[in-house]
């Protein structure tokens, strides 16, 4: 097992903008960090739960993955578009955003969203399932999976709240930009693209 492009690999897909990391972002900005952290907590544990499934399922939740995606795609599209209008119409007069910023909101997010669902799901039993089948040493990879997850959405906390005076200053703004960065991840996940390229 090459651990440097598992690693690599995991790092990039956890830090990588997506509708998670946005709205983290988003919450943040309109409601701050103590808020924000319920999301995170949410989000981690639903991170977490989905390796274990990869690991307790592993094969089959693999063959499965093209029967489930399509219904997948529809669910996260749904619910993205939903977030992306919540975080549009946060209210730029005071702080708000319990919308977003829910535990459930950031439990529900990770299991709609493909890029999550479909990384979840395949890394260990893809990555570390062929060289390892020890308990010990498949537990420890989960752990060290959900931790980088885990840094990855504090990182972006961090970074909305060393710029959250910008952020505040240009609050509509903002909300804005992180409303088409969620309509874009919509339309992604949609499947649409694919579609359209033929």
């Amino acid at each position: 097992m090459n651990l440097s492009s598992f690693f690599i690999y995991c790092v990039i897909v956890a830090f990588s903008p997506g509708p998670a990391n946005i709205v983290i972002l988003a919450s943040v900005q309109n409601s701050g960090m103590k808020k924000t952290l319920r999301y995170i907590a949410g989000a981690s544990i639903a991170f977490f739960l989905l390796i274990v499934a990869s690991v307790v399922l592993g094969q089959l939740l693999t063959s499965s993955m093209p029967f489930i995606l399509p219904a997948l795609r529809i669910a996260g599209c749904l619910f993205m578009l939903y977030l992306a209008y919540q975080v549009y119409t946060m209210d730029v007069s005071k702080s708000s955003g319990n919308q977003t910023t829910s535990f459930t909101s950031g439990f529900l997010m990770q299991f709609l969203n493909p890029k999550v669902v479909l990384f979840t799901l395949t890394v260990i039993p893809s990555y570390v399932m062929p060289y390892y089948t020890a308990g010990p040493v498949i537990s420890a990879f989960v752990v060290a999976v959900s931790l980088i997850g885990l840094s990855a959405y504090m990182t972006w906390a961090v970074c909305g709240s060393l710029f959250q005076g910008i952020m505040q200053k240009y609050r509509r703004t903002t909300n804005t930009i992180l409303a088409l960065f969620l309509l874009y991840s919509a339309i992604v996940v949609s499947g649409i693209p694919e579609l359209i390229k033929g």
